[in-house]
């Protein structure tokens, strides 16, 4: 069997110079390019974490705004939020703050 007899065995559309160029073209960007398939699909895994993580941190955001507008809205509830985040006290005040035992 020599070459030209095998190579008459193959259809005339998969000798097509545009055909096998398109093939190899389209072999190479899914596989070996450095945006290649898996690639992406990293990028598209970290894309949806990053839009979790913004929607997490847009609530928080809105979560402090709210607590901010209550905090300067009355004298009273930014002493309590000094008094409990801070541990803030009046001049001659004593403090002792309890802490639970840990476990073993």
């Amino acid at each position: 069997m020599n070459w030209s007899s095998w190579f008459n065995r193959i259809p005339s559309f998969l000798r097509n110079f545009y055909l096998l160029t398109g093939l190899a073209f389209l072999v190479w960007m899914l596989l070996f390019d450095s945006n290649d398939l898996l690639k992406q699909y990293e990028m598209y895994s970290k894309y949806r974490e990053l839009q979790e993580q913004k929607q997490y941190y847009t609530g928080k955001i809105e979560e402090v705004k709210q607590d901010r507008a209550e905090l300067l809205s009355s004298p009273e509830m930014l002493e309590k939020f000094a008094r409990e985040k801070y541990v803030m006290k009046r001049p001659g005040e004593d403090v002792f703050l309890l802490m639970p035992e840990e476990q073993k």
